[in-house]
């Protein structure tokens, strides 16, 4: 983070370390690094996000630090990872579960498949939207030649378990021409995957935006006529509810993190289904637009901050853990 960012919050402040870029190596170097940090200047509590940087709590612990782990997502179920990254995923996972102190689970379906030991330290805290208004602005849209209401869009990087791949095949099947298809997300990495889709995007007409925030995805959410999700995994999927805080008409494939958000059938379609998703489209496009109501009482980040104070509260004050 540079100083600009750091700036921007009251009482936080941020650590640079150094890394690496090699493809697979980066973010267990870079964890490692930050469990050596947190060793040496031992903060009151140490927030690990998710099962890959979990590898590292057995160390912590061994130090006697009192962590809390945020379970994001199933990682070692993403095809992006080979034999070897997933055996250490799933240790990960193991030492991270066993070892923490107390477990924030983003996924009720996660929550609900570990054990009863698990569970006696564990909460339900879901992601959360910060509420935006709607962008009246179009500059951004002319980039690409886009129409207000004329396009479909997905957000997301670039990654096989997103499933773009087959979204892009679903869309290209619609007799409707009228529509243009925008995939918003940047690439981690240059892979096979990431390759295929650039080129058949661009063959195909496409809209592929790259990476994108601040005003210009604003503009991007604001004056879509339908948001697609065709994830095949999710740990709880932000972009869905930015969709959702945005009154969009949403598709979304049905799976674990989707089905807890208690959308309307015709809201899902089936995983990995290109038929079934070309069909849904048909029935939503055709469609006039109108903006939905959705319930996000349950995401708001005044309520999920202060679940997790009480968590860091226990914690440092009593020692007792979430009941």
């Amino acid at each position: 983070m540079n100083n600009t960012a750091s700036n921007q919050y009251k009482h936080i402040h941020f650590i640079d370390l150094i890394s690496t870029k090699i493809k697979g190596f980066e973010s267990f170097f870079h964890s490692f690094l930050s469990a050596l940090y947190c060793i040496f200047h031992r903060p009151d509590i140490v927030h690990v996000h998710n099962i890959g940087p979990g590898i590292f709590i057995p160390l912590l612990k061994l130090f006697r630090l009192k962590v809390v782990l945020t379970y994001h997502s199933v990682n070692y179920e993403h095809e992006k990872w080979g034999r070897f990254a997933r055996f250490i995923l799933k240790t990960g996972e193991r030492f991270a579960l066993g070892g923490a102190d107390a477990v924030i689970f983003v996924n009720k379906a996660f929550f609900k498949k570990t054990g009863e030991k698990i569970q006696e330290k564990s909460m339900y805290i879901p992601n959360g939207v910060r509420h935006s208004e709607r962008s009246e602005q179009t500059n951004y849209l002319k980039k690409y030649d886009l129409t207000s209401r004329k396009y479909v869009l997905a957000v997301g990087r670039i990654t096989p378990e997103k499933g773009f791949d087959y979204l892009i095949d679903a869309f290209l099947s619609l007799s409707d021409k009228t529509y243009q298809l925008v995939i918003a997300g940047g690439i981690d990495h240059q892979t096979s995957h990431s390759s295929l889709m650039l080129k058949k995007a661009q063959e195909q007409g496409v809209v592929m935006t790259g990476f994108v925030q601040g005003e210009e995805l604003r503009q991007l959410y604001s004056h879509a006529k339908l948001f697609v999700l065709p994830s095949h995994s999710e740990g709880f999927p932000l972009v869905l509810l930015d969709a959702m805080n945005y009154k969009l008409d949403i598709l979304v494939s049905r799976i674990s993190a989707t089905k807890e958000m208690q959308l309307p059938e015709d809201a899902y379609f089936q995983v990995g289904n290109k038929e079934d998703l070309s069909q849904k489209l048909h029935q939503k496009l055709t469609e006039p637009y109108s903006s939905a109501d959705y319930d996000l009482s349950e995401y708001q980040w005044e309520n999920i901050a202060a679940q997790t104070a009480d968590i860091y509260q226990r914690l440092v004050y009593n020692n007792h853990l979430p009941q």
